[in-house]
């Protein structure tokens, strides 16, 4: 499954359907956003439709990157069921954001 860009009116659509979904804030002008797009297309690849991915620019959504709080660019929100779980600032390695996803994947203790 690809990336989507997504704004305020497509984000409760978008994440109303997922079991796990990655939502990453970011902009046109900002270099780290565009170091992380990759990252997250390989793992949008990698995890197929296990989990869903998509993009917001924070300066044409203001008030969804304010919703989360987003306060520095790149964000990335992880959802479990369609809740905010993890949220991760900067940029990091592939391996960080493939952990915080794992764990989203990983059954519950209270469902074993």
């Amino acid at each position: 499954m690809s990336m989507q860009t997504i704004d305020e009116s497509q984000y409760l659509e978008w994440v109303g359907g997922a079991d796990a979904a990655v939502l990453e804030f970011g902009a046109g002008w900002c270099p780290p956003c565009k170091v992380l797009m990759p990252i997250l297309h390989g793992l949008a690849d990698e995890y197929g439709a296990a989990v869903k991915f998509a993009t917001v620019d924070a300066d044409e959504s203001p008030e969804l990157a304010s919703q989360f709080g987003v306060m520095s660019l790149p964000t990335v929100i992880f959802f479990k069921d369609g809740q905010p779980v993890d949220k991760l600032v900067g940029l990091r390695p592939a391996d960080v954001y493939r952990n915080v996803i794992n764990r989203q994947l990983a059954p519950s203790r209270a469902e074993l």
